[in-house]
């Protein structure tokens, strides 16, 4: 799964200054190009091997032996991984042009192919979840099969809501003339919108990034324009929210889940009660924390209401100093370096071996993400990169995620992969790395003023909008289970929870109600967006052990990145004596934040 940055409204864009060369990723670690030999050749021989896999084994897993078992799952693993490496492909060509109707159709018939193949290798894990409890432990006293364990208790933690083999493979069947049709036409109308801005006509990511620029009406016309494109195609948008809402609640009930989060949590492995106590602790924080902040924001700008779009507006006094490509490098590494110098090793892999992909073009895919592909590879990092410092903040994200992916590519494809919600450790972990670096370098009262600004400007839009952009997503999701929503309903659900969220100091005018529209989470990975707040609190947790206790401390951090998929959070949080099942865990992270806040209330 790839792993992307919290959205907000400063994503990234174009400025008109001179960077240094940006790096492009090479994408022939996977395959040289969308008319190889090798694709066509993988293609044939993967959908050759599936149907041989499905012909041997169909009707007689409950029969194996474990060792035989144990090998089933390994071939099975295998062909998964095979598919990987073919949709993965796909999707970085995909995302580097969401414009150009050939790669469309190539990531299309991609899609297709591999949707083939795993409809023909769903009835392996359908199988599994049927086997008895006690036949399966009895089973996993041999090795090879006792090696899978943490993906055995992952699969069959769905089976109260497994359906049967024949509606399974229907859903299967359909998924890519529905949720995934509906989520590539998000993606590519997003791509060709166009925001007539200053006299020219930007990227959505270029539009977006103008909310933080330095000039007041820039800001103000980029705010206007983007309200009223985003408003114009406020009805095609809520044709694709309110169907994948429905197509998702139709799935949720034959499925037997309550609550339109629920599945989201299963999936990634954290009880209802510990999200709803993070999503509590965040609401009751809110007039600490966002509310407190704009307050003094909107004090700093001499007014008594921020206009929404200097939400994330760079203070007064910021030069806005553009930062080269090099010098983000540089930066971000000798962060790591001074936490762990093989965190920095893995990391400098990224930038000798053409992982990045940084350039703004026409038709790339907005914002940024990480991509992890499959273990016999590497991952592949996207940005948008512009020299601002959130630029160099996003790489020392992205790469965190892409460091995490390398670390846990030896537990093989199967149980690499890591839950929503603790795949955001390293992300966050890494830019607070970043950030107290360079803070601790700063001696200028006024820079750090600045620098304190912009970081919790960051940390309110992981943690305070996230947990606002997971109230709108429960909002919405609870009334499609009774009708359609229209897009003004939309407007005044998103501009009810901002208003609750961010407080009285911001004014939201109208045409912010059209900006839930642009929200990628909401339609790739419904509920995504929590994980951002469990992360940021995570770290800022994990961070004040560090800051305590350096001894070990490293190795231990290493340790839960390695483990991938094979722990659940109780398990990998325990070595640092954390438990997020405890209402006071939520409270030190938020803590952390309100800590800023004092700082700059003192600075003044």
């Amino acid at each position: 799964m790839m792993h992307a940055r919290a959205a907000t409204e400063p994503a990234v864009g174009q400025r008109q200054t001179v960077l240094a060369d940006l790096p492009e990723w090479d994408l022939s670690d996977l395959y040289a190009g969308r008319d190889s030999e090798a694709l066509t050749r993988d293609l044939t021989r993967l959908t050759d091997d599936a149907e041989a896999f499905r012909a041997r084994y169909q009707g007689r897993l409950a029969d194996l032996s474990g060792a035989a078992l144990g090998a089933a799952i390994e071939t099975y693993e295998r062909l998964q991984e095979q598919s990987g490496r073919i949709i993965s492909y796909a999707s970085l060509v995909h995302a580097g042009n969401l414009a150009d109707p050939e790669i469309g159709r190539f990531f299309q018939t991609m899609q297709e192919r591999i949707n083939a193949v795993s409809t023909t290798l769903l009835f392996f894990t359908l199988e599994l979840n049927r086997i008895d409890d006690v036949d399966l432990e009895a089973k996993q006293a041999d090795p090879a099969l006792a090696r899978y364990h943490p993906w055995l208790r992952d699969t069959r933690a769905f089976r109260p809501h497994q359906l049967s083999d024949e509606i399974e493979k229907l859903l299967q069947e359909k998924y890519v003339a529905g949720r995934a049709a509906w989520t590539r036409l998000f993606d590519e109308t997003i791509a060709d919108l166009r925001f007539p801005i200053g006299g020219k006509e930007l990227t959505e990511a270029e539009a977006l990034d103008l909310l933080s620029d330095r000039d007041p009406e820039t800001r103000r016309e980029a705010a206007l324009v983007i309200g009223d494109v985003l408003g114009k195609n406020a009805r095609r948008f809520a044709l694709i929210t309110n169907t994948l809402a429905k197509d998702k609640e139709i799935e949720d009930r034959w499925r037997g889940f309550t609550r339109p989060i629920s599945s989201r949590n299963l999936a990634n492995f954290v009880e209802d009660d510990v999200v709803d106590a993070l999503i509590a602790a965040v609401q009751d924080s809110y007039p600490r924390l966002a509310h407190r902040y704009y307050e003094l924001k909107a004090e700093w700008f001499g007014v008594d209401q921020l206009p929404f779009w200097d939400r994330n507006a760079p203070l007064p006094e910021d030069e806005d100093r553009q930062i080269s490509w090099r010098e983000a490098e540089e930066t971000v590494l000798s962060a790591y370096r001074a936490f762990s110098p093989e965190l920095a090793d893995v990391g400098g892999r990224f930038f000798a071996g053409c992982w990045i992909d940084a350039p703004v073009r026409p038709g790339k895919a907005s914002g940024a993400f990480a991509h992890p592909t499959v273990p016999s590879a590497h991952p592949y990092l996207l940005l948008n990169y512009q020299g601002r410092v959130r630029d160099v903040m996003t790489l020392a994200h992205e790469l965190g995620h892409g460091v995490h992916q390398v670390l846990a590519a030896p537990q093989g494809y199967l149980m690499a992969d890591t839950p929503l919600t603790l795949a955001e450790t390293a992300s966050v972990f890494g830019e607070m790395l970043t950030f107290r670096s360079l803070l601790a370098r700063e001696t200028d009262p006024k820079r750090r003023k600045i620098m304190l600004a912009a970081k919790v400007d960051d940390m309110l839009n992981t943690v305070v909008r996230q947990i606002a952009f997971a109230s709108f997503e429960i909002k919405v999701h609870d009334e499609r289970r009774e009708a359609e929503l229209t897009p003004d309903r939309l407007g005044e659900i998103w501009l009810a929870v901002q208003r609750e969220s961010l407080g009285p100091a911001l004014r939201l005018d109208d045409p912010y109600r059209y900006y839930w529209a642009y929200i990628p989470h909401f339609i790739h990975t419904p509920f995504y967006v929590y994980a951002y707040a469990f992360g940021d609190c995570l770290v800022n947790s994990l961070y004040a052990i560090y800051q305590d206790v350096h001894q070990g401390f490293a190795e231990k951090y290493l340790q839960l990145l390695r483990a991938g998929g094979t722990l659940r959070h109780r398990e990998l949080l325990a070595p640092f004596g954390l438990d997020a099942t405890d209402p006071v865990f939520w409270s030190k992270g938020l803590s952390v934040i309100a800590g800023f806040i004092d700082e700059l209330e003192q600075i003044g």
